[in-house]
């Protein structure tokens, strides 16, 4: 059974080979990633007097047992991954991780576009049915975060492209430009992109599943 925490600083990541029950572990260093969302900051008490060194001590501890709870959460999302994998009898490789605050589980091999769907619908609704398979288990709400066939990278350069698009039709002609309905994956990708530029803003408007962004010049 793979352990909860890592020994070591770092995201660990357990790759499950296919279906069988074999797994590797590997500990790796990532870059934090934005959420689509933002968490509530945590706050910490400690006694009078305490020292320095044993507040540090205590921080580590709290960290440490929030990364474990993640990771938990990555591997019972696996777990139900795996499964579904069963059932469709398809073959793959189950990385599950923490990356950036959040559990993750990747999934890796030939055959899957249909887990995926067009413009990541199916994938979507993977994910949403993951969640729920955690939430159960946990009694917790989760961000897990779940990509199929490296899915997500290749659409976050996409949706970069189509961001700056809009961004240079705003400051060439200073109107707004409303941009297709998009997931709230997709449009915390482009969000990111408009806000690291200056002079132009983007905002959100609609409901499900025709929700979209506006990207405009900033006030």
């Amino acid at each position: 059974m793979v352990p909860a925490f890592p020994p070591a600083p770092g995201d660990q990541r357990t790759r499950r080979s296919g279906r069988a029950s074999t797994e590797e572990t590997v500990t790796e260093i990532s870059t934090p990633r934005a959420d689509e969302s933002q968490d509530a900051e945590g706050t910490e008490t400690t006694a009078k007097g305490q020292t320095e060194a044993a507040e540090a001590d205590r921080g580590t501890e709290q960290r440490s047992t929030g990364e474990s709870d993640l990771f938990r959460q990555s591997e019972i999302a696996a777990d139900y991954v795996e499964g579904l994998l069963d059932i469709l009898d398809y073959d793959g490789d189950i990385d599950e991780l923490v990356s950036g605050g959040r559990p993750v589980v990747e999934v890796v091999g030939g055959r899957l576009q249909s887990l995926v769907g067009q413009r990541g619908a199916t994938l979507e609704a993977l994910q949403e049915l993951t969640r729920l398979a955690v939430f159960r288990q946990t009694g917790t709400p989760s961000r897990l975060l779940l990509d199929v066939g490296g899915y997500r990278a290749g659409r976050r350069k996409e949706l970069a492209a189509v961001a700056k698009n809009a961004v240079e039709k705003v400051k060439e002609h200073g109107e707004s430009v409303r941009l297709e309905p998009m997931s709230a994956f997709e449009r915390k990708c482009v969000h990111d992109v408009v806000n690291a530029i200056d002079g132009v803003a983007s905002e959100s408007e609609g409901v499900e599943p025709s929700r979209r962004i506006i990207v405009r010049p900033a006030d």
